[in-house]
């Protein structure tokens, strides 16, 4: 592939799906090719580049767990010990669940915990302070019963990082895996941020013209109760250099058969766009019978998707600074590289004609902590919307990202409760609905969460 194809392909499609800045990355057979086009921020535009810094959000999860496995390797982390023999003062809304809680359900996302705390800006916004208030956190299912995406999850994962090391957490993830890995430009906090240059995110207002996201990525600065989970900034090129890592044999982090169990499966994922599993952290992708491993990253108007094919010593990275079409932009991009490289062909597929005895069963509100889902149905077409609670938008002194807005959804063939949404910001993402013993229809599953059903008909 030439540095030109990728250039090409990458600004046609920042500039169809209109974001101002983007970075690309392609590593194959160890040759790295990079493609960057637009702007850092449109209110003050400087060139994108390979080196410029993006949110990770959620990518920061991989690292997290990379040296909660290194840890592990050095015998001082027990992946299947329960959470409190490191962090003995941890207090949860259940007692049982308290003591079951286990490293690994953390990072697989099985430990029955609701997405995340919601940050109100007073008290203690460290890792500790997220410790102690996390009994006010819903459990949504018991440990191990079933994976649901949480937040609060990996910054507990953080709390171990600190309390076995002994250092704040972002001076162990220095010492642990940054510095050794040669991520210099992988960092914690908007300190180290500004002295590089960084992109802006951006998000449509009431007329659809993109504005500046506000606060920066996706947490407040000050909030390191979040750093496990999403707060590290990086550049293309520097996870690249992490792709290649995790496609090697550990080179003195940590033994490779600990850097490859990763990449196994721990729990399976059902009808879900994010992958097939969870290995330790990582999204498990089937991609037409070659294994991938993969995680994505929203923040407040920026984007991050990293995918890597293990046994074809592939990788692909895209960053995108402009929701939420930032996201489709990445998505394309993966599309794209799989195919032109790798002959990686994504299936789609349809959904059936709509059913209103169907559409009718599940329409109602669906909650989480942060977030409500309403599902919806006029009689022709189910729709789905998202939106972050009003109480929380009101009680905020900062901006948060747009709501995503009331988009077509269509189930799944076969019997299941299977649906994708077919159009606006979301669209490919793919999920189900829950029921009871009963066969009442008690949950939906949007981006790898559990949102439980609150109101059954709307």
């Amino acid at each position: 592939m030439s540095q030109k194809e990728l250039l090409d392909f990458t600004r046609a499609r920042a500039e169809e799906f209109g974001v101002p800045g983007v970075a690309v990355g392609v590593l194959l057979d160890g040759r790295e090719t990079y493609a960057a086009h637009g702007v850092t921020s449109l209110a003050n535009p400087q060139p994108v580049d390979e080196r410029t810094l993006f949110p990770l959000a959620s990518v920061s999860k991989t690292f997290t767990a990379t040296a909660l496995m290194r840890l592990v390797a050095e015998g001082k982390v027990d992946l299947d010990a329960p959470v409190r023999r490191y962090v003995p003062e941890l207090q949860l809304a259940d007692e049982q669940a308290t003591a079951e809680i286990t490293v690994l359900n953390l990072l697989n996302h099985t430990a029955g915990l609701d997405w995340n705390l919601i940050d109100d800006g007073h008290g203690d916004r460290s890792l500790a302070g997220l410790v102690a208030k996390l009994p006010e956190l819903p459990l949504i299912a018991p440990p191990g019963a079933r994976a649901s995406y949480s937040q609060a999850g990996y910054n507990l994962a953080g709390r171990v990082v600190e309390k076995v090391t002994g250092l704040p957490f972002e001076q162990a993830m220095s010492s642990l895996v940054l510095g050794p890995v040669g991520l210099s430009d992988t960092v914690y906090g908007l300190t180290e941020v500004m002295v590089r240059k960084f992109s802006v995110g951006h998000n449509p207002d009431s007329g659809d013209a993109l504005r500046a996201a506000r606060p920066w990525g996706a947490f407040r600065e000050g909030a390191r109760g979040d750093n496990p989970g999403g707060g590290l900034a990086s550049s293309v090129s520097d996870l690249l250099r992490w792709a290649r890592f995790q496609l090697g044999d550990g080179e003195g982090v940590l033994p490779a058969e600990a850097l490859h169990l990763m990449r196994e499966q721990t729990v399976a994922l059902r009808a879900s766009t994010l992958g097939d599993g969870f290995g330790i952290c990582w999204f498990l992708h089937d991609l037409d019978g070659v294994r991938g491993i993969g995680h994505g990253g929203s923040g407040n108007g920026q984007f991050a998707e990293l995918l890597i094919v293990p046994e074809r010593d592939f990788a692909v990275v895209s960053l995108a600074n402009a929701g939420p079409d930032g996201y489709l932009f990445n998505q394309s991009m993966v599309k794209w590289a799989l195919e032109h490289h790798l002959g990686i062909v994504e299936r789609t597929v349809e959904p059936v004609p709509y059913d209103e005895r169907r559409a009718r069963q599940v329409v109602g509100r669906y909650e989480i902590d942060a977030m409500n889902v309403d599902i919806a149905t006029d009689g022709t077409r189910l729709t789905l919307a998202v939106e972050i609670k009003p109480e929380i938008r009101e009680a905020s002194d900062e901006e948060m990202p747009p709501d995503y807005g009331a988009a077509a959804i269509g189930f799944l063939p076969g019997d299941g409760d299977e649906y994708v949404v077919t159009e606006g910001g979301l669209s490919g993402q793919r999920g189900y609905f829950s029921r009871n013993g009963k066969g009442e229809i008690v949950g939906v599953d949007l981006a790898g969460r559990l949102f439980n059903r609150t109101t059954p008909v709307l």
